[in-house]
């Protein structure tokens, strides 16, 4: 394992941060909590996969010399939890409007 914070604290913390926004991006597009479109649940499984891949590559697998710091790493998951969470608003705007529309026509 290659996570050192002691000497390393700079590349542990981002093999860290990695790790952590991959399972959240992957966890946001596996379950359909909100209203996000199929395209966006993909592209959030898709990219927190690509996230937690590399961070296992660097974690556990990686020797040294050098490596590529994403900052988007940092800037997309916060993007797609923004995007996320105004998803969620939305969806709860619109479904009390919803209610009253179907119970009229039950009865």
């Amino acid at each position: 394992m290659n996570l050192d914070f002691s000497a390393e604290p700079l590349f542990s913390w981002y093999v860290l941060l990695l790790l952590v926004s991959g399972i959240l991006m992957v966890a946001i597009g596996a379950v359909n909590f909100g209203g996000l479109s199929g395209g966006w649940r993909a592209f959030n499984v898709i990219a927190g996969l690509a996230f937690v891949g590399y961070g296992i590559y660097l974690g556990f697998i990686f020797e040294g010399g050098s490596y590529l710091i994403l900052f988007k790493a940092f800037i997309l998951p916060v993007a797609m939890i923004f995007n996320f969470v105004r998803s969620l608003v939305g969806r709860s705007r619109t479904q009390p409007a919803q209610a009253p529309a179907q119970q009229n026509q039950v009865g």
